[in-house]
């Protein structure tokens, strides 16, 4: 058992009067962690919604059927529980009505979920956040040795618990993810008419990982228009399979400001949906797979620690750039990721001179665990 970062945060938000809801994408290891969780109570339960017996069973019942559902028990596990037709209503039933008893819900979507939820629960839940496994989580188990032998391997197939755990079958494991879970929700959602855009639509999103990303391009490339584009985009979010970076910007009149980069929570499932699995000195998309892959663990890591800090990227109309930059409190802090450290490298004049105060670090194969520390 490999304890996640969140499963101690998790563990002291329950019986303190909300709803915690845990979100992540199918099999990012949620099941096994509130499993982990449900064996330190004896009076708990354990329910997965993808049954239809458990849907029917939570679904426009008054307070009095969902008591003789629940039973004794203290600790009611709900998992997928955006499976359930206006699940907040119910949660919100639940606490109001028998405080006593903790639920903790999961959901791999939270579009859905959060939607049926935000309003009902509004002042009555907790919110976490699962990811694939973090940098930090794996030193658990494996060296600094072993991890820096891993690394080009964690940049191919990405950081799925059972793609790491199961190293010989890694290749299929991630291929059967990136086929079977990645769509099993999304295609649920009224808004997901086309099965096919969909696909073509990630797959010229996985093209395009470190690019600016246009709305009119991809509408024209997949064959759909600017609004489907948008709302596919934001389904793709909410369920936890791309995110989203911002130009950064304040006073300068040639900062970019209305394109965006998308980038892919993992990888694997990146590199499966373009069906190129090569091993990185055959590939010509290492530098792009070396950003979105320290973006993504920066993001964990500010998440699991729940430091709350607006994350970007930082271009001009003369192309000097930046890769990631992070703001907080009074602070600037700008980053470049190369793979290699073959020279030195300086921010761009343009951001020396309008932020004089930020500070600017070059993050390479070398260094890298220090920025996700």
């Amino acid at each position: 058992m490999i304890k996640r970062d969140i499963q101690g945060k998790v563990e002291k938000s329950l019986f303190r009067g909300k709803i915690v809801v845990i979100y992540g994408a199918r099999q990012v290891g949620k099941t096994t962690m509130v499993k982990a969780i449900q064996k330190k109570y004896k009076e708990s339960a354990y329910f997965n919604c993808d049954e239809p017996s458990v849907r029917r069973a939570l679904t426009n019942k008054t307070s009095k059927e969902l008591a003789s559902f629940i039973g004794k028990h203290k600790l009611i596990i709900l998992d997928e529980a955006q499976r359930v037709s206006d699940i907040g209503l119910t949660l919100k039933l639940l606490i109001d009505t028998y405080p006593e008893i903790q639920v903790l819900a999961t959901g791999s979507s939270s579009f859905d979920l959060a939607n049926k939820v935000i309003e009902p629960l509004t002042g009555r839940k907790y919110e976490f956040y699962l990811y694939p496994f973090s940098v930090n989580e794996t030193m658990s188990f494996l060296s600094q040795h072993d991890w820096d032998y891993a690394l080009e391997q964690r940049l191919i197939y990405g950081m799925y618990p059972n793609v790491m755990i199961n190293d010989v079958e890694k290749e299929t494991i991630v291929r059967e993810i990136a086929r079977s879970y990645v769509f099993k929700d999304i295609l649920t959602f009224d808004k997901i008419r086309n099965s096919e855009a969909l696909e073509k639509l990630l797959q010229a999103l996985a093209l395009q990982i470190g690019s600016e990303v246009s709305y009119n391009e991809l509408a024209d490339t997949v064959g759909i228009n600017k609004d489907t584009v948008r709302d596919y985009i934001r389904i793709l979010e909410q369920s936890f399979i791309i995110f989203r970076l911002r130009p950064f910007r304040r006073n300068v009149r040639t900062e970019l400001r209305k394109l965006r980069k998308i980038y892919f929570y993992d990888l694997g499932i990146r590199n499966a949906l373009i069906n190129n699995l090569n091993p990185l000195n055959l590939r010509t998309d290492k530098g792009a797979l070396w950003e979105n892959f320290l973006i993504t663990e920066r993001l964990k890591y500010l998440s699991n620690n729940n430091l709350d800090r607006q994350t970007f990227f930082w271009r001009t109309q003369q192309r000097e750039e930046i890769d990631y930059v992070e703001s907080y409190a009074n602070e600037l802090e700008a980053y470049e990721f190369k793979w290699k450290d073959k020279k030195k490298v300086i921010a761009p004049k343009k951001w020396r001179d309008n932020y004089p105060n930020a500070k600017f670090q070059l993050i390479t194969s070398k260094n890298y665990q220090k920025f996700l520390k």
